[in-house]
């Protein structure tokens, strides 16, 4: 479990939805494999309404129908909706969408042109009108946090920004950063895109001291620190258990410098990476 600012406990290992919602002849598949996550302790779900243009959140509505209580919904809102009136009009929409009253933790996807003062003005009267409960940001960097800070934005509740083992810049500066503020970093992507991560052979040799697959490795190492959540995306039941069966992977000093000699950790600030 990982402690949110407001004391609030929600599990280290979520379920993320990009792509979700795109071809609608696999929106049951999505929902069922949604609901599974839920079942096995993966109560964490995030979307955006840039997902599928809104589709994606009307499949997390679908899946947590009649359960909203056991789920903790995260949603995310385009930079250019990020406004003081246009955020709040598209809360209301991605509220309709997920069939939900509140959104648990509401974001703002990525910093655009809308001043930050502004988009916190904004998220501040949705959380006073009940629409959120609390807010935060994704793929914001060290000196937009500063800059965040310094027009309000302590109540800030995570920082979603890509983290897996091939991409390990945030740990020089903007982990350390949040770390100080018991802001939780929330690591999309934690086992990579497209499969070249999980190809790699130290990720092979860790998996096979322990039983476990390249992915369950890939997670549970995103999992070792304090402060992490990960929010990995699945969209078959197989693939669901394999990601909820790493948070019992424990990785060993000699796996960690295993990994670390394949995926150095940074000696200096690089570039805040995006997908």
């Amino acid at each position: 479990m990982v402690t949110l600012p407001d004391g609030t406990r929600v599990p280290a290992l979520g379920q993320g939805t990009w792509r979700m919602g795109e071809d609608g002849r696999a929106r049951k598949a999505e929902v069922a494999a949604l609901r599974l996550g839920i079942e096995l302790g993966l109560t964490l779900i995030d979307t955006a309404e840039m997902y599928g243009e809104g589709d994606a959140e009307e499949v997390v509505g679908e899946a947590i129908a009649g359960q909203r209580d056991a789920v903790f919904v995260v949603s995310k809102v385009y930079p250019h909706n990020a406004g003081r009136r246009a955020v709040v009009a598209a809360c209301e929409r991605s509220l309709r969408r997920l069939g939900i009253d509140v959104i648990d933790l509401y974001l703002l996807h990525w910093r655009g042109a809308v001043p930050l003062a502004e988009t916190v003005e904004g998220f501040e009267a949705l959380r006073r009108a009940g629409k959120i409960a609390r807010w935060g940001v994704s793929n914001l960097d060290v000196a937009d946090l500063e800059e965040l800070w310094a027009v309000g934005g302590a109540a800030c509740a995570t920082d979603q920004v890509l983290y897996n083992l091939a991409e390990r810049g945030i740990e020089f500066d903007l982990m350390p950063w949040c770390e100080g503020r018991n802001v939780p970093i929330m690591a999309y992507s934690p086992v990579g895109q497209g499969g070249r991560l999980l190809r790699h052979p130290a990720l092979a040799q860790v998996a096979a001291r322990h039983a476990a697959t390249p992915a369950q490795v890939a997670l549970a190492w995103t999992l070792r620190r304090p402060g992490v959540i990960a929010i990995p995306k699945a969209a078959d039941p197989a693939h669901v258990r394999e990601n909820a069966a790493a948070r019992a992977l424990r990785l060993t000093e000699e796996d960690h410098a295993t990994l670390d000699a394949a995926f150095p950790p940074p000696r200096r600030k690089r570039p805040l990476a995006i997908l």
